[in-house]
């Protein structure tokens, strides 16, 4: 059975959000929201969620689940704004302990905070199976990127997160911390063993060479056309290559509030005395 798939593309940070819905029951999931925020002043906006919450409520959806598919470094999630509006638990895969504990050390953050994923309503495990009205959610781990990436299967429909994107821009780079592109080769083999006719979504999309913005493929067009991951392409080739690309990549440019957010299901630090939150910001000092 096929989900009704609603896309929203933001583009200052070119992420696609989803809404997932059964067509007979209305029951729905969102999927990798976005929350505005201005980088150069510290302001966030709900813009983008908005939009989201119209769409859904013009739709008549009821929403069961706000999913992340990891812990984006690129944007920050609205999770938590969408659920006072909506609705919902908030869930991401269970190895979302392990990118804690691996930014709890870059950030230096203390004992208060915990690395178990409990800021999270639910964590999933691979091969969990979930109804969303008719509807079934399957839970793929594809761990690479990051050790807590999952795919989220729906009927014909499999959101990948950014553990692949559309064909001629190939596949998630591997050298944050708990990243290995060896994982990464293996957990994209799972998503490419599923029916060719399979509809994969992706997270991001950037126009390469100024084509437009696209975020719906097919397992068969990326087994044939996917520049890094196509038929043919070899683990040790692809080690090769995504090693040799992540080696010249810059951060991205909201890696440092997104993560700390992020990995606290979208939670800011409390206001301090004068009633403002802080983010912290690793200096190399050297």
């Amino acid at each position: 059975m096929s989900p009704e798939v609603k896309a929203f593309f933001h583009e200052p940070t070119f992420t696609v959000s989803y809404v997932v819905s059964d067509p007979d029951s209305k029951r729905a999931v969102i999927i990798d929201s976005v929350l505005d925020f201005d980088i150069k002043s510290g302001r966030t906006a709900t813009t983008a969620a908005d939009d989201i919450v119209r769409f859904v409520t013009d739709a008549g959806l009821a929403v069961d689940w706000i999913l992340e598919t990891h812990v984006h470094a690129d944007h920050l999630t609205a999770a938590p704004y969408l659920q006072q509006k909506l609705g919902g638990v908030i869930g991401i895969g269970q190895e979302v302990g392990v990118v804690q504990s691996e930014f709890k050390k870059v950030f230096n953050f203390g004992p208060e905070m915990n690395t178990d994923g409990s800021q999270f309503q639910r964590l999933f495990q691979d091969g969990e199976e979930i109804p969303v009205g008719e509807l079934t959610l399957e839970i793929l781990a594809t761990p690479g990127h990051t050790p807590a990436c999952i795919v989220y299967k729906i009927g014909d429909a499999a959101f990948v997160g950014d553990t692949m994107f559309m064909p001629d821009y190939g596949s998630a780079r591997c050298d944050f911390p708990g990243g290995d592109a060896r994982v990464l080769y293996q957990s994209t083999q799972r998503i490419l063993s599923l029916p060719a006719e399979t509809r994969l979504f992706m997270c991001h999309d950037y126009g390469p060479g100024g084509r437009a913005y696209a975020w719906e493929t097919s397992v068969a067009e990326q087994r044939k056309d996917n520049i890094h991951l196509h038929d043919g392409m070899s683990e040790e080739e692809f080690v090769v290559l995504r090693e040799g690309r992540d080696a010249d990549l810059g951060m991205p440019a909201l890696i440092i509030p997104s993560v700390q957010v992020n990995m606290l299901a979208g939670k800011f630090p409390q206001a301090e005395e004068n009633g403002v939150a802080y983010l912290k910001m690793p200096v190399d000092l050297l």
